[in-house]
């Protein structure tokens, strides 16, 4: 024990010595420790490798890699509502008491039901304007505007396109559309009449909130979902001499030359666009066409139908017209 003592002590002079040699203090290199520690510190400050356990260091993001990414902002960020926005007296809806309500007018089952609900709110919320719509928002349950359709709700504010984008965010026909709109904006008005009727709606878009009258309201033709009765198919028919059928649907046989025969259907099929709705289409042969208006959800002619039925006419006239004076 007592040389290896020594032999330290030697070691430690030696190491003292050196330093000075260099201008450093022997604190620097070591030699100023007692010889049982002295190896150690040296030994240590050769070591190479992470620091000894429990030794915690504060990250450097001076450090190369990749940097977190930042948060981004949807690029189409669903409709929020502002904190205490007036909603007209009703702040509550029950959610399933609504959807269920639409569930019954509309004659469709729950998740239908509630994927129209879905759709026409938020498309009647992108047609008002921003003070309208948060007022809308903060009154309907969460669940009925909290699930914005990836590539967004486009605006609008006539009957035909309102209709074609809930039919597309729903995935249903522009005619199932109406049935789903009407029934929402009917069972909206149930939960808060005042609220609904306060709403600024567009002018466009205001036949959409008319009450569906009993039975099938033929007189001036309007938005109901009611099949006519027999008196009133027959005054319907008695009144469109170009028109024939029943209960099951109303036909129109169109007779031309194939040429003029498609430039008619090709003016009957604009009227998808400029309503959401336009009869089926049959070509018994190339002269030859049949059209049918019927309202599908119905299962039978409605007052929807003898309007479309009127505006199929007036597109075969017109484009008529144009054939003559061509």
């Amino acid at each position: 024990m007592r040389k290896q003592m020594e032999g330290d002590n030697q070691r430690r002079r030696a190491l003292a010595r050196q330093a000075r040699e260099q201008g450093r203090q022997p604190s620097e290199t070591g030699a100023s420790l007692s010889a049982s520690k002295q190896l150690t510190s040296l030994d240590r400050g050769k070591r190479v490798g992470p620091p000894p356990a429990g030794v915690r260091h504060k990250p450097d993001s001076t450090r190369g890699g990749p940097s977190p990414p930042q948060a981004g902002a949807p690029t189409n960020p669903r409709p929020q509502v502002a904190p205490g926005v007036n909603t007209g007296g009703t702040t509550t809806m029950g959610y399933h008491a609504l959807v269920d309500d639409v569930r019954r007018r509309a004659g469709v089952d729950f998740r239908t039901a509630k994927v129209g609900a879905e759709a026409t709110v938020l498309v009647l919320a992108f047609a008002l304007d921003e003070a309208e719509r948060r007022r809308l928002l903060a009154a309907v349950p969460t669940s009925l505007r909290d699930v914005l359709p990836v590539d967004g709700i486009k605006q609008r504010r006539d009957v035909s396109g309102f209709l074609a984008e809930v039919g597309r965010i729903s995935g249903n026909t522009p005619e199932e559309a109406r049935y789903q709109a009407e029934a929402t904006l009917a069972a909206l008005a149930d939960a808060d009449g005042d609220l609904v009727e306060s709403l600024r709606v567009p002018d466009g878009l205001r036949e959409l909130l008319e009450p569906t009258p009993v039975g099938g309201g033929v007189v001036g033709a309007n938005t109901s979902t009611a099949p006519l009765t027999e008196a009133e198919l027959t005054a319907v028919l008695a009144d469109m001499p170009y028109w024939s059928g029943g209960s099951e649907g109303l036909h129109r046989v169109v007779a031309l030359p194939a040429d003029n025969l498609d430039r008619v259907l090709d003016r009957i099929e604009r009227l998808q666009q400029e309503n959401g709705r336009a009869p089926t289409i049959a070509r018994p042969g190339p002269t030859a066409a049949v059209l049918t208006v019927r309202s599908t959800r119905a299962g039978a002619v409605t007052a929807q139908d003898v309007d479309l039925a009127r505006q199929v006419d007036a597109a075969i006239d017109e484009a008529g017209a144009g054939m003559a004076n061509g």
